[in-house]
C-alpha cells in the first residue's frame, strides 16, 4: 500500500439521528469524494450479516466493495470480520478516550487504514460517529478531519422515540425513550468535545444550519476541511439531487437516489410531550445552550 497516496479521511461525528446521514450524501456528491456510510458497522453488518449497500446491491455482491475488499485485504473473510470486532470490544470504547492506549491499537488501525486508502479515492467520509474510533484512527496515525455535528436534543429524542423500518427487512430500527436519547446526547457530544485537547482537528456544524442554508454552509465546511471550493451542481436552494452511493451501514437515507427536499423537521414541538421535553432539556444542559439551543422546554 506504501505506493499509494493515503486517502484524506473525513469522519463524521455525532449521535444518530443528528443529519449525519444527510451530510455525508451531500459531501459524498462532490468531485473526488466518496462516502462510505458508518465503517466502525462495515464488518458486522457488511461482511457477517451481508446486509445492502446503499447501491441497493448486496455487500458481497456489490462490486465496488469488492474491489476496495481485493485491494486492501486480498478479499473479505469472516475471520478478519470477527477479528476487527474482537479488536474493536477491547480498544474503541468512549471510557479509553483519555488513555486510547492499548497493544493491539496499531492492528486495529491499520484495518481502517487499508480499507480506506483502497477505495482509490482523494477523499474519503466515514460516518461512523463515534468519538471513540475518531479518537482511535488520531492515535493510530490517521490524517483525520473531523466533522462534529449537532441537532438540538429535543428533535433528537423525538426521532428515536419515533418507529423507523429498516429497509432490508422492514424490521423497526432501535427506539429510545426521551430520557436516554438525552443521556446519550451528552455522554457522546461531550467526548466528541475532548477531542480537540488530543489532538484533534475537529469543526462543528448544526444540522439545522445545514438546512437553512446548504450551500453556503457546504462551501464553508469545504473551505474549513482544506477541499477545493464546490460549485455544488446537484443544489437548487433547498433542493438537492443525490446520486446512487456505495454506504456499507446507516439510516434509510442512504438509499435514497434522486431529488430531496431539505426541509427542517420541528415536528418536536408539538410531537414530544411537555414532560419529555423538560427532562432532554434538564439532561442536555450546559452543552445545549453551547450550542446554541436555549428555546424553551
Amino acid at each position: 500500500m506504501t505506493d499509494r497516496t493515503p486517502a484524506q479521511v473525513i469522519f463524521l461525528g455525532g449521535l444518530g439521528r443528528s443529519g449525519t446521514t444527510l451530510l455525508e450524501r451531500l459531501l459524498g456528491e462532490l468531485p473526488g469524494v466518496v462516502a462510505l456510510g458508518e465503517v466502525v458497522h462495515l464488518w458486522e453488518r457488511g461482511v457477517l450479516a451481508e446486509e445492502l449497500c446503499g447501491c441497493g446491491a448486496s455487500f458481497p455482491s456489490c462490486p465496488f466493495w469488492r474491489f476496495v475488499g481485493e485491494r486492501a485485504f486480498g478479499g473479505w473473510t469472516r475471520g478478519s470480520a470477527e477479528r476487527i470486532l474482537k479488536l474493536r470490544a477491547r480498544i474503541d470504547r468512549t471510557r479509553r478516550i483519555p488513555r486510547i492506549g492499548h497493544p493491539d491499537l496499531a492492528e486495529y488501525v491499520r484495518a481502517y487504514r487499508l480499507l480506506y486508502d483502497a477505495t482509490g479515492a482523494q477523499v474519503v467520509v466515514d460516518s461512523s460517529k463515534h468519538a471513540s474510533l475518531a479518537r482511535c484512527l488520531i492515535a493510530g496515525g490517521v490524517d483525520l478531519k473531523i466533522v462534529h455535528v449537532v441537532r438540538d436534543p429535543r428533535a433528537v429524542a423525538h426521532s428515536w422515540s419515533r418507529t423507523v423500518r429498516r429497509p432490508e427487512d422492514g424490521r423497526p430500527m432501535t427506539r429510545w425513550s426521551p430520557a436516554r436519547t438525552a443521556v446519550h446526547w451528552t455522554a457522546q457530544n461531550a467526548a466528541l468535545e475532548l477531542l480537540p485537547m488530543r489532538r484533534a482537528r475537529v469543526t462543528r456544524i448544526r444540522y439545522e444550519d445545514l438546512l437553512a442554508a446548504p450551500a453556503d454552509t457546504l462551501r464553508t465546511l469545504a473551505f474549513r476541511l482544506g477541499l477545493p471550493e464546490p460549485e455544488l451542481p446537484f443544489l437548487h436552494g433547498r433542493t438537492a439531487w443525490l446520486g446512487h452511493s456505495h454506504t456499507a451501514s446507516g439510516n434509510p437515507m442512504r438509499f435514497h437516489v434522486g431529488r430531496i427536499e431539505l426541509r427542517r423537521d420541528d415536528s418536536w414541538r408539538s410531537g414530544l410531550a411537555a414532560a419529555d421535553r423538560r427532562v432532554v432539556s434538564a439532561l442536555t444542559w450546559p452543552l445545549r445552550a453551547r450550542y446554541g439551543y436555549r428555546g424553551a422546554a
